[in-house]
């Protein structure tokens, strides 16, 4: 299947929000198994939802991390925490998100989210 144009703008556009490095890790790991799952990925979380110039990166980091902590998807949490060096999210701008999901969606899964935020951010702080 040829790709598409959608899947070249979603692959800048993870490439933008995630680093290159942690694309070129995915992109190496990629099997039978997962190769049409990650193009369904690249296309439309990245190319669609991420492309989109409705709300700004910013904004899309906040969300996405209220949404994964709220359905308690963490593992996808400290790869956007990552992201918000490239998103101008700020450690500020993640409290007052995970407040949110605090009240709204409850406090455990708050209260795990800020602690996956917390280990995050000492292991990006070390790396610099």
């Amino acid at each position: 299947m040829a790709r598409s144009d959608r899947y070249d703008r979603g692959m800048q556009v993870r490439r933008e929000v995630l680093g290159d490095a942690h694309v070129d890790r995915a992109e190496a790991s990629k099997t039978s198994l997962d190769t049409d799952f990650q193009s369904l990925i690249t296309e439309a979380a990245w190319g669609t939802v991420w492309a989109s110039d409705g709300i700004s990166r910013r904004e899309r980091s906040m969300l996405t991390l209220a949404l994964l902590a709220a359905t308690g998807n963490f593992d996808e949490i400290p790869m956007h925490i990552r992201a918000t060096r490239n998103t101008g999210a700020s450690e500020r701008d993640i409290v007052e998100t995970l407040q949110h999901v605090a009240i709204y969606a409850g406090v455990p899964r708050a209260n795990h989210a800020l602690k996956l935020a917390k280990e995050t951010y000492a292991a990006m702080d070390d790396a610099e």
